[in-house]
């Protein structure tokens, strides 16, 4: 932990002082990042309760029945102009012109050293309160979550704290963000660690599990200690409704694919039409608002359908219709670029494909059939896990609103069994695959991320043997026997790489001095050869040298590609065993920042 600017530095020199431990001071930290996110959580509810209130005139968790009532235009135009208003927002606040969760807390904690702008967090939070608030068919824990992780990497940036210390502050916030939002702290602590973090270190659980405590307390203290959902005890019957909830892990597997491949796909579309980027999210509003009419239940979070699912108020043949609706409504105002997460969608999804699965077993089980509340929740829990990746957490989620064992049991055997079918199918969760299409694989890991931290202008060297194209063959075997990387590099009158030449380029004439007056650099030249430029990162660079077999890649401008220097192999990866040295220090001095 180094000195960070006034009055922080001082703040934390006299908490380093007063508490005499630096786990101590961690898990202050972890109070104030949880109380930051947790009271956040309450603003953005509330915000979105009040817009909610101005597009349709009323707050209800039970958005469908209330939009019943209203006449035709009011239900089109909420989500049509609501989308609007979420595609300026994003055009003019966002710093890259498109809608941020949690796809974007995962990518900074493993690539970006935790670091995440708090424009772009508020920005994100301002255009998922109006998405939401309008009726689009999106979710809000992951908005709060990317708001909860803002915020924690905010106090870590100021305080200028270690990239293992801001990554723990990151995931305290995702934590109290997540167990604000359900009134589930274990759940919160167990997603951070499962889904952002990607470990259960003790020096990173145990400020997380404060954060998560903190953001429990704050959020009971407003809405008070009731759950998500209330739901009734559903024990589960008899050991040989296993295979059937087996069978529906299996069906929310298929489902999660489904949904995640339509998104793809409606998001692609719309990247073929003319339309401005800024205008698409009107378009999915508009289609959403005109289905609405007829099937008002795909508008807004959905907990409401979600609830009546539990309680069994739809028959079969509703239950499936409106699960096709809210997965196509979905996938349309996700891929139309609509600011909102997918938390809340799956849970409903699950929940309503759980109580069409349940009513035929229960055609099946007879005596020994459980009840279609348990199938509910169970498809809750599988969906959630196979769309988010994250089967431990969604399985205390649902442990914690039902307290029921039994039925845990169930929803864990659903939950693993649908993760398997998506990563089967190449889709390990939605948020990986969102960040695969922008060409950001974090397969690699620690070390793919260290290298993309470093740009080649780091390991750059300037002192290249450069020689003109019209340069004697005479004088450029000189040169090449002065060269300290066995090659030289050719350039025109204006500076911009030509070619390079090495031994093996110049073939007979390296031994024939009777070809001297004939040829020049230009004419023996390896035109065309592979260049990197000066913000390229090493993971960058170390491909194109595995790609082209090449130790030395010439470093050009981006614009006019004037030669600038040379990269090395041999100093990327010093600069790399340096970086992961440091790093590996950094984290070991945890207890000493």
């Amino acid at each position: 932990m180094t000195r960070g600017p006034l009055p922080f530095s001082r703040l934390l020199k006299w908490s380093r002082r007063l508490l005499r431990n630096d786990l101590l001071l961690l898990a202050f930290l972890a109070v104030v990042a949880g109380g930051l996110a947790g009271g956040a959580v309450v603003l953005f509810r509330e915000a979105i309760a009040g817009i909610q209130m101005l597009a349709f005139g009323s707050a209800t968790e039970f958005l469908a029945q209330h939009a019943r009532t209203l006449p035709d235009w009011r239900v089109i135009a909420a989500p049509a102009v609501g989308g609007l208003l979420v595609g300026l927002i994003i055009r003019f606040l966002m710093p890259h012109r498109r809608p941020e969760g949690v796809p974007e807390v995962i990518e900074a904690c493993a690539t970006r050293g935790s670091r995440m702008g708090l424009r772009a967090g508020l920005g994100a939070a301002l255009a998922s309160v109006t998405a939401l608030g309008s009726g689009a068919s999106v979710g809000r824990e992951g908005p709060a979550v990317h708001l909860g992780a803002t915020l924690g990497a905010w106090v870590a940036a100021r305080l200028r704290l270690t990239r293992s210390l801001s990554r723990t502050l990151l995931g305290c916030g995702v934590a109290s963000a997540v167990a604000a939002s359900f009134n589930a702290p274990i759940a919160g602590a167990l997603f951070a660690n499962e889904v952002v973090v990607g470990h259960y270190g003790l020096s990173a659980f145990a400020p997380i599990v404060v954060a998560s405590l903190t953001g429990t307390m704050i959020s009971r203290a407003y809405f008070g200690d009731f759950p998500a959902f209330f739901v009734a005890q559903n024990p589960v019957e008899s050991i040989a409704e296993f295979p059937a909830f087996a069978g529906l892990g299996l069906l929310c597997g298929l489902l999660a694919v489904l949904f995640i491949e339509l998104t793809r796909a409606f998001g692609e579309m719309m990247g073929q039409t003319r339309l401005p980027v800024w205008l698409r999210p009107a378009v999915g509003g508009l289609l959403v608002g005109v289905a609405g009419l007829w099937v008002p239940e795909i508008l807004g979070v959905g907990y409401g359908t979600t609830y009546s699912a539990i309680q069994e108020h739809f028959g079969p043949g509703l239950l499936v219709g409106l699960m096709i609706g809210k997965l196509l409504a979905t996938a349309i105002c996700l891929g139309s670029g609509m600011a909102g997460g997918v938390f809340s969608p799956s849970l409903v999804i699950g929940a309503l494909a759980g109580g069409a699965y349940g009513l035929g077993v229960g055609e099946l089980m007879g005596d020994l059939w459980s009840g279609n509340g348990a199938y509910v929740l169970t498809g809750m829990g599988a969906m959630a896990a196979a769309v988010l990746g994250a089967p431990i957490s969604t399985t205390l989620i649902i442990f914690e609103m039902t307290g029921d064992y039994a039925l845990t049991m169930a929803v864990m055997l659903a939950a693993v069994t649908a993760s398997v079918v998506t990563r089967q199918w190449g889709h390990p969760s939605f948020f990986l695959a969102q960040l695969a299409r922008r060409g950001v694989d974090l397969r690699a890991g620690f070390a793919a991320a260290l290298l993309r931290d470093e740009a080649v202008a780091g390991v750059m060297k300037a002192d290249a043997e450069v020689v003109t194209e019209a340069m004697p063959l005479r004088d450029l075997r000189i040169a090449l026997q002065l060269s300290k990387v066995g090659e030289v590099f050719v350039v025109n009158d204006a500076g911009r790489l030509i070619g390079t030449v090495t031994l093996s380029d110049l073939d007979e004439a390296a031994f024939d001095p009777g070809l001297d007056p004939l040829l020049i650099a230009g004419d023996v030249a390896r035109r065309d050869p592979p260049v990197l430029f000066p913000d390229d990162d090493l993971e960058r660079a170390l491909s194109v040298m595995r790609t082209h077999d090449e130790e030395t890649i010439a470093v050009v401008r981006r614009d006019d590609g004037v030669f600038l220097g040379l990269a090395r192999a041999c100093d990327a990866m010093e600069t790399y065993n340096r970086r992961l040295i440091e790093a590996r220090a950094e984290e070991r001095g945890e207890r000493h920042p």
